[in-house]
């Protein structure tokens, strides 16, 4: 099954009705021979209306709407411009701008790809122009638009905190625990803080080490006028106070992720109000795009419901429990495993599908194996940020070469983005042997 759906992706077939179509293929193939109870796809309905009744969910087009609309009231391009203003006399100095701008972009949009396009549109001519070298220019901004997948509120986190608290309470129930613990949305976002942090800080220092060693492919910006540092204050104060607001309210638990996300949503709107760009037009556009990108969402996991049902009806999950069970190293050999694979999986599937078809049939195996469910949904969260890079079908080069000037060479790209996903395996390497920096901040805010 997951060969067959690998293959028709790669033939470009829509990954939605590829899931579907797919389970639907081998459910019949397996009446017909009878290798598959037929009572399997009578429980499709009541999945169904899980996924439309699940209050969570309700995060997902409201992080979009808040996400698209900052987008739309020219944020990130002032956010840009002071950032250059404060950090551009240094070696390095407009690429350290970058990161802050798309960290600060992640943590009001927590879109991956409108994340790279916007810096892609906005920050890769002004680095040019300051002859940034292209591998580095490019690599720094595709490496930094995809700190929306780790930095909260991420759409990926939504997403894999509703997973795994299933796959969570199936595991505990597995284990003969009948009164089940929980993991949350709120749980994974706090989480994510520190290794999105340590992230940002890895690039900073890997920005200002090359700059450096190589100090003409990073030079400083040769003419700037004087700063006016009460003007970029008010110009960052806003979106940082709705930064505040969503997460603050997450985290001193006033507020669930999906009212949080309804206070995002309003803010960013009252935000691009204040600046003038609320009118019919803009709202009818981010209206149309929340609505497509919400609906793609939805049909995929309604797609990857069914997967997961037929998959299961051929004792698929029981096949690869024995698989990880028999396996040397124990849960921690398993986890290996599943983190090669996830990575592998990130050439060829986005992380909706993965999240929605991997994730709930791994999950409940290797959480019933003793591993962390904060733990396992951070690595997994940063493991599918690196396939976003990896080329040659990471998400993001697509991004970044779809605005990106000719003159551009995609193997700039390609090269450019290297460096990065190195660091992003170093952190997952050091979330492997120090846990904590996962668990503790979360064992701090909620005991």
């Amino acid at each position: 099954m997951f060969a067959a759906v690998c293959l028709l992706l790669m033939f470009g077939y829509p990954v939605a009705l590829t899931l579907a179509g797919t389970a639907l293929f081998f459910a019949c193939g397996g009446i017909v021979s009878g290798h598959f109870d037929a009572n399997f796809l009578s429980a499709f309905p009541d999945r169904l209306f899980g996924i439309i009744s699940n209050t969570i969910l309700t995060a997902v087009p409201l992080f979009i709407l808040m996400g698209v609309m900052l987008e739309k009231s020219q944020v990130a391009e002032q956010l840009l411009s002071n950032m250059g203003k404060v950090f551009g006399r240094l070696p390095g100095g407009l690429g350290i701008s970058v990161v802050i701008v798309g960290m600060l972009l992640a943590a009001s949009t927590g879109i991956v790809g409108a994340t790279v396009v916007t810096m892609g549109l906005m920050s890769l001519p002004t680095m040019l122009k300051n002859r940034y070298s292209p591998t580095l220019a490019t690599g720094t901004i595709c490496a930094t638009g995809t700190l929306g997948q780790i930095i909260p509120p991420s759409i990926a986190l939504v997403l894999l905190g509703d997973i795994l608290s299933s796959a969570y309470q199936e595991a505990q129930l597995k284990m003969g625990i009948f009164n089940p613990k929980t993991v949350s949305v709120g749980d994974l976002f706090v989480g994510a803080l520190i290794p999105g942090l340590l992230l940002v800080a890895l690039y900073i220092s890997y920005l200002i080490l090359h700059a450096r060693m190589h100090p003409q492919s990073a030079p400083p910006i040769a003419t700037q006028k004087r700063i006016n540092y009460q003007q970029i204050a008010s110009n960052l104060l806003p979106p940082l106070i709705l930064i505040f607001l969503v997460l603050g309210s997450i985290l001193a638990g006033i507020a669930t992720p999906s009212e949080a996300a309804g206070v995002g949503a309003l803010g960013a709107s009252m935000l691009a109000l204040s600046k003038g760009q609320l009118n019919r037009k803009t709202l009818k556009s981010v209206a149309q795009s929340t609505m497509e990108v919400t609906s793609m969402v939805f049909l995929i996991l309604i797609g990857a419901a069914l997967f997961s049902l037929v998959f299961r009806g051929f004792n698929g999950d029981e096949l690869i429990q024995q698989l990880f069970l028999s396996m040397p190293g124990g849960a921690m050999g398993a986890m290996s495993v599943v983190m090669i694979v996830i990575f592998l999986l990130g050439f060829i599937l986005d992380f909706i599908e993965i999240t929605f078809v991997v994730v709930p049939i791994v999950g409940p195996i290797l959480l019933a194996m003793g591993i962390d469910p904060l733990w396992l949904g951070i690595m997994i969260a940063v493991n599918l940020q690196t396939s976003f890079l990896t080329p040659p079908f990471g998400f993001a080069l697509f991004y970044l070469r779809g605005v990106a000037a000719d003159t551009i060479a995609t193997g700039d790209i390609y090269r450019g983005v290297l460096p990065f996903i190195g660091i992003q395996l170093l952190l997952l390497v050091l979330l492997a042997i120090w846990p904590g920096l996962v668990t503790w901040l979360p064992e701090i805010v909620y005991g």
